[in-house]
């Protein structure tokens, strides 16, 4: 039986290669190419894409994509992405293309006066959220990233890497390391549960009791949960040795939850994973950094804050990435976005910018613009 054809609104799909600093993820892979192809989609994969993740051109022509240059790839109707446009990427922009990736518009208010500035319909990942409040499309990064933030803290503990000298798990007559997590959502949590298998001693603050309450099951080692309050943080986080701050207001800036008298107070050679600096930081002393330079000294306290954590492990960022954004590219591509909406209605949530306005309170409130509620920028 022939396989059902999309609507030509969005029938070409564009997988341009990306370009932020060390950024080796790619947008979708060869299994998912052949997905999309099978139902009459043209896929354009910018030529290279997928070196950083281990996958070469050759297995995406052999999967169906046409391989191409960056030109082609950007003119596509629909443009998926790992990470947000990069200031070189700007003039591809356009109003009649829509653009699927990560773009944590609080952070990057240049990219968000790029988009409304060309008239681009944009979709974030990090702002697709269903009823019970879950965001599909961040999850698993988040989960990676909270995995990651513990494993790097440890690793900058180490005396030669600039830390304190302090092993996580400690040993045999001799104290663990304290660890201090400050958000209990994915990240927070694989954060905590990663450190407490490493014997550590977790404190894992959150605002919200039931959240708490319901991890508690899941809960193994040292690992404490606290409601958390500024009293509690200000009592807490001059005894960590490694704090990871793993806070998220979807849509918005991250809430500042550190300030700088408050590191100044941590120890000598303790270390800092700002998480939440995709979304502007919750440690008021974190910088944005890179892979290649992914640490700054402040106040004797190392910070490690990476803008796209996960991109340092791109083979399984890019698995766990596609295998939920899959599902939404097909509707989109084969629907139309208007059709798209209605099957899947968390993409509401999800439209970030469209013909010049802005469709996402919090992101509005984050650039200072007013917001349109987002079926009145589909009419």
């Amino acid at each position: 039986m022939a396989a059902p054809q999309p609507a030509a609104s969005m029938s070409s799909i564009g997988i341009p290669r990306e370009i932020k600093p060390d950024e080796q993820r790619v947008a979708l892979t060869p299994d998912a190419v052949r997905e999309l192809v099978s139902i009459g989609l043209e896929v354009r994969i910018e030529q290279g894409a997928g070196h950083g993740a281990g996958i070469d051109d050759a297995s995406f022509a052999a999967a169906g994509a046409a391989m191409v240059s960056k030109e082609e790839a950007w003119g596509a109707h629909l443009v998926v992405k790992v990470k947000e446009p990069q200031p070189e990427e700007f003039g591809f922009l356009r109003r009649d293309m829509v653009l699927f990736t990560y773009l944590h518009l609080a952070a990057y208010p240049a990219v968000g006066k790029a988009l409304l500035e060309s008239g681009c319909t944009s979709i974030a990942y990090e702002t697709v959220q269903l009823e019970n409040g879950s965001l599909p499309l961040l999850a698993p990064m988040s989960e990676i990233a909270g995995r990651l933030a513990t494993q790097a803290g440890a690793y900058l503990l180490e005396r030669p890497h600039g830390g304190r000298g302090v092993l996580l798990g400690g040993c045999t007559g001799v104290k663990p390391a304290r660890v201090v997590v400050l958000g209990a959502g994915t990240v927070g949590w694989n954060a905590a549960r990663v450190a407490a298998a490493m014997d550590a001693e977790v404190l894992l603050l959150d605002r919200s009791p039931q959240r708490l309450r319901n991890l508690e099951v899941d809960r193994r080692g040292r690992l404490v949960s606290l409601v958390s309050s500024r009293g509690l943080i200000e009592r807490v986080i001059p005894t960590a040795d490694l704090l990871i701050g793993a806070v998220l207001t979807p849509g918005g800036r991250a809430p500042t939850l550190v300030d700088e008298a408050l590191v100044q107070q941590m120890r000598p050679g303790s270390v800092i994973v700002d998480v939440a600096i995709d979304q502007g930081g919750c440690i008021a002393s974190s910088e944005e950094t890179t892979h290649t330079e992914p640490v700054i000294e402040k106040f004797g306290v190392q910070h490690y804050a990476v803008g796209n954590m996960p991109g340092a492990v791109p083979f399984t960022s890019t698995e766990a990435l596609v295998s939920v954004t899959l599902p939404y590219i097909v509707t989109i591509a084969g629907r139309g976005l208007s059709e798209a909406v209605t099957e899947r209605p968390e993409l509401l949530s999800g439209l970030n910018t469209v013909e010049g306005a802005v469709c996402h309170p919090g992101v509005a409130r984050a650039l200072d613009v007013p917001p349109r509620h987002p079926m009145a920028c589909l009419r």
